[in-house]
């Protein structure tokens, strides 16, 4: 199930999407990138989404008992996500991706999503327990142009 809800206009107008742990993220995907310039969508969609999957699956370990929160905000030209998890937290390592093909499964590209962030997103940040990630795109005249078109 989705829950959507919009917080008190003093907060600038947040909005809020919670969800049961889940790796099926088309709607919510379609949902936090309606109102984004469409040259951007594709770049912004591919970089919730390894947020969104990095909470429900090594946040949350697809416990469905687990809800991730989505608040996202639009200030002036720059787009806001926060993105909450109920795990027990990580510390967040600097932008290194270890490539290493006898690691098992997943962990043969540890890291590569966390450098996705990094490139996508204008601001990247962990609170100090490692459950909430805030990340900002600014889309102006200024911008770089996206990454994936």
């Amino acid at each position: 199930m989705i829950a959507i809800s919009s917080l008190p206009a003093v907060k600038r107008n947040w909005g809020t999407i919670s969800f049961a742990s889940t790796l099926y993220l088309c709607p919510i995907l379609d949902l936090l990138v309606k109102k984004i310039p469409p040259k951007w969508q594709p770049e912004i969609r591919l970089g919730l989404q390894e947020a969104l999957v990095n909470a429900a699956k090594h946040g949350n370990n697809l416990d469905p008992n687990k809800t991730v929160v989505v608040h996202f905000s639009v200030v002036n030209d720059e787009y806001w996500w926060i993105v909450v998890d109920e795990g027990s937290g990580f510390s967040p390592p600097s932008c290194q991706v270890d490539l290493d093909p006898s690691l098992p499964g997943d962990e043969s590209e540890s890291g590569r999503g966390l450098c996705l962030l990094h490139q996508i997103f204008d601001r990247v940040h962990w609170n100090s327990q490692g459950t909430e990630l805030r990340l900002c795109k600014q889309v102006n005249s200024r911008s770089r142009l996206p990454l994936i078109t």
